[in-house]
């Protein structure tokens, strides 16, 4: 791990009142370092308390700076008292461990090397009880995709716009270059597709929050999780409002999350 100069950003009418930190952690199962953003409270440098983390990830296409970039995540840590992190989790990873790219195990460094690194670089609460995680359109397919997978890791996960049956998104966002052709390993998609993830989700292990909007286009694959969950009897929320797959949805909902995980945690 290399830590970089800190870093406070200004951008066009955003206005960051927390310490951000700006690291590169080394992936041992990547081979390689990736930037990560590290939003802290106000209160983190005067008080000694241990303090919550929510792990914020981006869409496809993305990187680590995309959500400092469109709001003021400073103000959001500073409203509720988490440490925020907001991790690069490749162009078109879906954060899941590639089986044909080494340099793409993305499910590997977020939920498990990046956590690890966290809770020994920061004063954290290093238990599922004060981790969540969320994130936007593929970001919002990794952090229920990562919650199921590492259940001992969140006690709480959310999704904006999340991309959960992959069938949706394969021909025009890579997704069959990181996971094989499907000729070659049929079923693959659906595999790794939150849809049919959820049978794994035990009573009351998981805080979960989905929202999208009703003019998104993966809208059809957040109601089928929706209504997969209702019939297993899976606790969650789930809320459709006015809105698209745009930064405006985005940067709205986010404050419901961070909301929804505070009483959560």
């Amino acid at each position: 791990m290399r830590r970089l100069t800190l870093i406070y950003f200004a951008f066009p009418l955003v206005l960051f009142t927390a310490e951000i930190d700006t690291v590169l952690v080394y992936s041992q199962a990547m081979q390689k370092e990736a930037p990560v953003v590290i939003i802290m409270p106000d209160s983190y440098q005067s008080d000694t308390d241990l303090f919550p983390v929510v792990y914020l990830l981006h869409g496809h296409s993305g990187n680590h700076l995309d959500w400092i970039s469109n709001m003021d995540v400073g103000a959001a840590a500073d409203r509720y008292g988490f440490i925020i992190v907001c991790p690069d989790g490749g162009y078109d990873s879906w954060y899941l461990d590639s089986p044909t790219d080494n340099e793409s195990q993305y499910e590997t460094f977020v939920a498990v090397e990046l956590v690890q690194w966290i809770d020994s670089n920061y004063r954290t609460i290093r238990s599922k009880k004060g981790r969540a995680i969320t994130g936007l359109s593929m970001g919002g397919h990794g952090a229920i995709y990562l919650a199921i997978r590492h259940p001992d890791n969140y006690g709480a996960a959310g999704s904006m716009s999340g991309v959960f049956d992959l069938n949706q998104a394969s021909s025009k966002y890579d997704i069959l270059k990181k996971l094989g052709a499907s000729n070659e390993n049929p079923g693959i998609l659906a595999k790794h597709s939150v849809v049919n993830l959820i049978d794994q989700l035990t009573e009351n292990s998981l805080a979960i929050l989905i929202e999208c909007g009703v003019d998104d286009r993966f809208l059809a694959g957040n109601r089928k999780a929706h209504s997969i969950m209702l019939e297993k009897g899976v606790q969650h929320d789930y809320i459709e409002r006015p809105g698209g797959h745009t930064w405006d949805y985005w940067v709205n909902v986010l404050e419901y999350h961070l909301l929804f995980f505070k009483k959560s945690l």
